[in-house]
């Protein structure tokens, strides 16, 4: 069984910054894609950033420069970077990483429980 833990969001003034990680554990073969989403109030969830496992990076227009996604192989762990924060990036932010399990017979995808990120201005 593989799960996906969350942690980092809090409370940070505008110009700040945060670390997002996600944690995976369990019987994981490896991991594939790694992204983060995030959900403001009365918005529909959109991709904020998103890596492949060739290590290629993709990112919102919103939070180009600003947000840098990466992980540690070792430990299965994909962080969210984000710098230079702003009240609009005020939402629940999810990971999402798609892994092989059971000695690479299943591809699962799976979502982090959310964490919580408020910028106040």
């Amino acid at each position: 069984q593989v799960q996906l833990v969350e942690s980092g969001g809090g409370l940070v003034q505008a110009g700040g910054s945060l670390r997002l990680s996600c944690a995976a554990s369990g019987s994981i073969d490896s991991i594939n894609a790694m992204a983060w989403y995030r959900q403001a109030p009365d918005k529909q969830r959109e991709l904020v950033a998103a890596m492949h496992s060739g290590g290629s990076t993709g990112y919102a227009d919103s939070v180009k420069g600003r947000f840098t996604i990466s992980r540690d192989n070792a430990k299965n762990i994909v962080y969210l970077q984000m710098n230079s924060l702003k009240p609009e990036d005020t939402a629940v932010y999810y990971c999402k990483l798609g892994l092989y399990t059971d000695y690479r017979l299943r591809y699962l995808e799976l979502w982090g429980q959310g964490t919580l990120v408020t910028v106040s201005p």
